[in-house]
């Protein structure tokens, strides 16, 4: 890939009629909009097309009329490198997202439709606009949610922090790691931020999923002044705090109705918020621009893949089997190997993408609640999701009828479902357009970013004891950069203190 020139990739529309499209009457949105308040690896925005009549389209046109420039200098006053995507979700609606390589100045963002510029879609911005690797906090946490646009409150953070009125970590920090340092059965980290440094010690045997605590943390770190705070976070899959123990406060990545721990975005949608346009290829944002089935040509069955990981996995092969008209399912990996002669052979990989040439998807617990959730919801076919205890951090914004179908948790009445659909077709469509519109209002990389920063703030807020780096920890330093952040008041620490630990 060469880096010295800008990057224009549009996704290729689906064949249908041309429609009538009124560029005047587009509506634009996101926080790449606001480039220089907003910092992220990748910037993005939307825009619905609009006809004559003030209509929403919900089928592209045939032809990519939508098309998207961003430009700018970098501090030599040559070209900035920047990589810019124009995504067709096949809906009437586009996503723009572009990724800068480097500290931009005049940044320009010019959408052209129909050959028509858009007046919103104009955006000059003096900057600079940094990149995500560039060390550049807003010092105020307040200021920063603002320029984010994050909620005010989060239910699932007032409700899991409601047993935790206040907290003192000198009276059950040694307690804590005592109950829970079982090396062979759990693994979690102990984490201390102070003046915005990160520092940690973990335990158990297999404790390499904190990379992705650290990726999260030193993310925020460099672009807002993180409250001094002290939490522990479970790095399994299993939420660990049973509500029939002791109540002690530990950070999950998922919840259940029968613990308490604190639920924060799965480490899934976590990364692929921090890499998209990185390392990361399925992302909330690319599975909605990498769609090319129409609804009226999708295929009328339910697709599955996965692992052998839960009974119910098993017994859905065993339902597919019996209703073949209805169901493409196949187990992937097999864990359990007796069960191979009886369930296999397992299918090769699918591209997730390819998921959605089907019009019904099935959403079932793994280990725990199945991370997949929120990428079937951001697609464009209809989700039936298990009943189950277990729970993300979104869940309550879902609504059974209205974003997915219920089903047992049994799956006993899944084919009943399943041919419910196919019977109400237009309602079948209507939630499955309602569960893609909930996604994009919380489960994009913005509002990850904004639950976690929140989270930290409220948390802080109920931690009596004083926060202190303690013996032993292992400071998780910033990578090595070199940026000049102008307007930041506070200076980084000194080189010498950084080393690259991930």
């Amino acid at each position: 890939m060469q880096l010295n020139q800008i990057f224009i990739i549009t996704i290729s529309c689906i064949s249908v009629l041309a429609i009538d499209v009124d560029p005047s009457k587009s509506v634009l949105w996101g926080p790449g909009l606001s480039p220089a308040k907003i910092t992220m690896r990748s910037r993005y925005f939307f825009i619905q097309l609009i006809d004559s009549e003030g209509k929403n389209l919900t089928r592209s046109p045939t032809e990519p009329i939508v098309q998207a420039k961003v430009t700018g200098l970098n501090k030599n006053n040559h070209g900035c490198r920047i990589w810019t995507q124009v995504l067709d979700c096949n809906d009437g609606s586009f996503i723009i997202r572009y990724k800068l390589f480097e500290t931009c100045y005049n940044l320009n963002i010019k959408v052209v439709i129909n050959n028509e510029i858009l007046p919103a879609g104009s955006i000059h911005e003096k900057g600079p606009v940094y990149e995500e690797e560039c060390y550049c906090p807003n010092k105020s946490v307040e200021s920063w949610m603002k320029n984010y646009e994050c909620f005010e409150e989060y239910y699932q953070i007032t409700e899991d922090l409601k047993i935790f009125p206040s907290i003192n970590f000198d009276e059950l920090r040694d307690d804590l790691i005592k109950e829970y340092h079982k090396p062979h059965a759990h693994s979690f980290c102990h984490y201390v931020v102070k003046d915005s440094r990160i520092y940690r010690n973990c335990y158990g045997q297999h404790v390499g999923f904190k990379m992705f605590s650290d990726s999260i943390l030193l993310s925020l770190a460099r672009k807002v002044r993180l409250p001094d705070v002290e939490f522990f976070i479970n790095l399994g899959d299993w939420p660990l705090m049973s509500k029939m123990k002791k109540a002690y406060p530990m950070f999950s990545w998922c919840g259940s109705e029968e613990t308490n721990d604190i639920i924060l975005p799965t480490y899934d949608i976590t990364e692929s918020s921090l890499e998209n346009m990185g390392r990361v290829m399925l992302d909330m944002l690319s599975v909605q621009g990498n769609i090319k089935t129409p609804w009226e040509k999708k295929i009328e069955k339910v697709f599955w893949r996965g692992r052998d990981s839960r009974r119910e996995r098993l017994d859905l092969i065993d339902i597919a089997r019996k209703n073949p008209d209805l169901f493409n399912a196949s187990i992937t990996n097999f864990f359990f190997k007796n069960e191979m002669d009886k369930y296999g052979p397992g299918e090769k990989h699918t591209s997730f993408f390819d998921f959605f040439k089907y019009k019904y998807q099935l959403n079932i617990d793994g280990t725990v609640a199945a991370y997949r959730f929120p990428y079937l919801l951001a697609g464009d076919s209809l989700v039936f999701k298990q009943e189950s205890k277990y729970y993300e951090y979104f869940y309550h914004h879902t609504v059974p009828g209205e974003h997915y179908v219920p089903v047992k948790h049994d799956l006993s009445d899944l084919v009943e479902k399943i041919k419910w659909a196919e019977s109400n077709d237009g309602e079948a469509l209507k939630i499955a357009k309602a569960g893609r519109r909930l996604m994009r209002d919380v489960a994009l990389p913005r509002d990850v970013f904004c639950y976690h920063v929140h989270l930290l703030q409220e948390w802080s807020k109920r931690i009596q004891n004083k926060i202190k780096v303690l013996e032993g920890m292992e400071k998780v330093s910033q990578p090595s950069y070199d940026c000049k952040c102008v307007n930041n008041i506070e200076k980084r620490p000194v080189k010498s203190e950084f080393k690259n630990e991930l």
